[in-house]
C-alpha cells in the first residue's frame, strides 16, 4: 500500500491555531514516527542504573523527527501520501507545546486522555554525537525533540512494560504549507473592506482582486495593510470583494456567549492563550460580525480538539480557546454551515 504513496506534504504550524500545535502526546502500539522508546529498567544493562530506575517510572523518547516521511491514507479521498515536519516546524512544536502548558495532556492510542502521565524534560538534538539520547541507544538526526516522561499511571506503566505501548504519537493541529500559502486570514476590517497582518498578504489578495498594491491603516493601535494601492481604488472594487470575502452571521447566540464568557475570563484574570487572530475572532463572534467562509472552515475544524473542552481555563488552553472560537454550538454550527456553503 505505501509503495504507491507519491505525494510528499510539508506540514506546518498555524499561527491561528499555534496553541494547538501539540496539544497532546500519546502513548500508543505503532508509533507514526516509527522509532520505540525506551523505559527505564533495572534489567536493561544499556542505561546508567546510578541516575535513574524503574522506582521512578520514566522513560524517554523521541517526539518528532525532522524531515522524516511519515505516510498517510485519506480516507475520504482515498489518497495515499507522505507528511513530514522541517527542523523548524519540530523547534517550533516543541515549544508551543510547554509555552501553552500541555505537558501533563496525554492519551492512549489517540482515543481516551489519560492521567497520570507527565512529560518532565524536553530538549531538542543539537549534536548527534554528544546528545545525551545516545545513553539510551537512540541514533537520531541533529533538530529532533525528545521527552522524558514519568509515568504514574499503574495501568499505562503496566502497558509499557509489556510492549503493548512501544511509542509516542503527537496529537496537534496542522495544515499543509502550499495550501496555507494560498489562503489568507484577515485580521479585520476597515470600512467594510478587509485588511491583513503582513504586506505579502495584502499583495496577495490585491492580485487576486485584480488591483496592485497596498496601503496602510490602523487598527486597534497596530499597523495593518489592506490591498489596492489606495483606498478609493479598492472601494471601486466592493461587487468583488462581496463575491470573495461573502459573510454569514447566521451561527447561533450560544456561539457569541461562549466567545463572551472567554474573553470576559481574559480580561479579568489575564491568559497567554491564543493569538492576535484567535482573539480578533472571539471579538466578532461576542459582537455579532459577520465571518467568511474560510473562517468558518476553521471552526469547522475545531471539531477534533473537542476532547480538551472541558480543560478548566485556569489549567490549560484547551477550554478558553474552544470557546473563544464558538463552543461546541459553534462548532457544529460551523460544521453544518460549511457543507450548506459548498452546496454538499
Amino acid at each position: 500500500m505505501e509503495k504507491n504513496a507519491t505525494k510528499i506534504v510539508e506540514l506546518i504550524i498555524d499561527e491561528n491555531n499555534e496553541e494547538l500545535a501539540i496539544d497532546a502526546i500519546s502513548l500508543v502500539t505503532e508509533p507514526a514516527i516509527e522509532q520505540d522508546f525506551v523505559y527505564f529498567n533495572k534489567a536493561k544493562n544499556n542505561l546508567t542504573f546510578a541516575k535513574v530506575n524503574e522506582e521512578k517510572r520514566l522513560l524517554v523518547s523521541p517526539a518528532l523527527i525532522p524531515n522524516k516521511q511519515i505516510f498517510r491514507f485519506d480516507a475520504d479521498t482515498n489518497q495515499e501520501y507522505y507528511v513530514y515536519f522541517t527542523e523548524k516546524t519540530v523547534k517550533q512544536a516543541s515549544e508551543m507545546y510547554l509555552k501553552h502548558n500541555n505537558n501533563n495532556s496525554a492519551t492512549l492510542q489517540h482515543e481516551n486522555k489519560i492521567t497520570g502521565v507527565h512529560t518532565v524534560e524536553s530538549w531538542i538534538i543539537q549534536d548527534t554525537e554528544m546528545d545525551k539520547s545516545k545513553l539510551y541507544g537512540y541514533d537520531l538526526p541533529k533538530g529532533t525533540w525528545m521527552v522524558s516522561m514519568r509515568i504514574e499511571n499503574d495501568n499505562v506503566w503496566e502497558q509499557i512494560k509489556d510492549g503493548t505501548l512501544k511509542g509516542l504519537s503527537i496529537e496537534g493541529y496542522f495544515v499543509d504549507k502550499m495550501e496555507k500559502m494560498s489562503k489568507f486570514e484577515k485580521v479585520g476590517d476597515i470600512d467594510g473592506m478587509p485588511v491583513f497582518d503582513t504586506i505579502e498578504e495584502a499583495l496577495q489578495v490585491a492580485a487576486e482582486m485584480g488591483c496592485e498594491g497596498y496601503h496602510e491603516h490602523e487598527l486597534e493601535g497596530e499597523v495593518v495593510y489592506m490591498p489596492c494601492s489606495d483606498h478609493d481604488i479598492i472601494s471601486a472594487l466592493e461587487d468583488i470583494l462581496k463575491k470573495n470575502f461573502e459573510s454569514y452571521t447566521d451561527y447561533p447566540q450560544g456561539a457569541t456567549n461562549n466567545a463572551k464568557r472567554a474573553i470576559k475570563y481574559k480580561e479579568e484574570n489575564g491568559s497567554t492563550c491564543g493569538t492576535r487572530v484567535g482573539w480578533t475572532r472571539a471579538n466578532q463572534l461576542a459582537n455579532r460580525k459577520p465571518i467568511t467562509r474560510d473562517t468558518v472552515a476553521r471552526m469547522a475544524s475545531f471539531k477534533r480538539h473537542q476532547q480538551h473542552k472541558d480543560v478548566p481555563y485556569s489549567e490549560g488552553c484547551g477550554g478558553i480557546m474552544w470557546d473563544a472560537w464558538g463552543g461546541s454550538s459553534g462548532v457544529n454550527w460551523a460544521i453544518s454551515k460549511l457543507k450548506e456553503i459548498d452546496g454538499e
